[in-house]
């Protein structure tokens, strides 16, 4: 059994919204005409999409999968497809505290729309994890027994590059040691710390045993790989696996768009690695979809 705690749902809404900048691209059909530029399919309805995820995860035998809603703004769109997919589908949504009417959308979206988990990217939106906005983002995922994913590290979109949009990150802010801060606040809140921390691999897993909260997820070609000379990937997951154990690594690919669709490759890669570094049968089911399905249950995170 597959599942995977990693996807990005690219509908039409979110290229619409992240092109807003763009200024020569029509006012009617502008999804359309954006996903022409980069070369992808036409996301067309979120139901479309929808339907699209599902036959590509059945064709790859993935039996659910995380929907982020990839830009602020589009909770409706994920929230669309996991209705209609409840099975087979968990919704999280990209959160910026520090933006006008944060209050209210983060209770929206986790108690109207039914989100199981907040996404920040503390780099892109300009915040401290340690301060008090992010805090209040961890008190309300504990009423809502929900699930924060805070993306640490090195962080590069490559569709804002496709599409010549400025991408001012300040990676000094995705700090896994002041998320450990607030994570600690917090132990019911489930963690999830994407791409093995994302070039902060040492904090990250500083951070991760000091708080028995935080997972990683395996996710991506994990390029960051490349800021420590001859790391692989085996040794990557040897000592993740050394410090959170093997019941707190989370599998996942970054998959995004289409007619890419789900990234098999990344899958074969983290398959090789796992066998190669002797990981059992028992603990593989467990990165693969057994830690994913115990968080993202039916009835709420236990």
């Amino acid at each position: 059994m597959i599942a995977d705690a990693h996807c990005h749902f690219f509908s039409s809404h979110f290229l619409e919204l992240l092109s807003e900048p763009i200024k020569d691209l029509p006012s009617e059909g502008r999804a359309a005409a954006v996903a022409s530029r980069l070369g992808w399919s036409d996301p067309g309805e979120a139901a479309t999409l929808a339907a699209v995820w599902i036959d590509e995860l059945d064709r790859n035998a993935v039996s659910r999968a995380a929907l982020i809603a990839s830009v602020p703004g589009d909770e409706i769109s994920v929230a669309e497809a996991v209705r209609l997919h409840p099975d087979r589908f968990v919704g999280f949504f990209m959160f910026n505290p520090v933006a006008p009417g944060a209050d209210e959308r983060i209770e929206r979206a986790f108690a109207a729309l039914h989100f199981r988990c907040v996404c920040l990217f503390p780099a892109m939106h300009r915040y401290r994890l340690d301060e008090a906005r992010v805090a209040a983002v961890f008190e309300s995922a504990a009423r809502s027994r929900a699930a924060v994913f805070v993306h640490c590290g090195v962080l590069s979109v490559g569709v804002r590059g496709k599409l010549g949009l400025p991408s001012p990150f300040d990676l000094r802010l995705g700090d896994p040691l002041a998320l450990a801060a607030v994570a600690a606040a917090y132990p019911s809140v489930p963690v999830i710390v994407p791409h093995f921390g994302a070039g902060r691999f040492q904090e990250a897993l500083m951070a991760a045993d000091q708080c028995p909260s935080i997972h990683f997820d395996s996710s991506s070609s994990n390029g960051w790989m490349k800021y420590y000379p001859g790391l692989t990937l085996d040794t990557v997951f040897r000592q993740a696996l050394a410090v959170v154990g093997p019941r707190r690594l989370l599998f996942g690919t970054d998959s995004s768009f289409f007619p890419r669709g789900w990234q098999r490759p990344v899958l074969d890669a983290q398959l090789a690695a796992m066998t190669t570094i002797g990981v059992t049968d028992a603990d593989r089911e467990l990165i693969l979809a057994g830690n994913f399905n115990r968080l993202f249950n039916d009835v709420g995170l236990t």
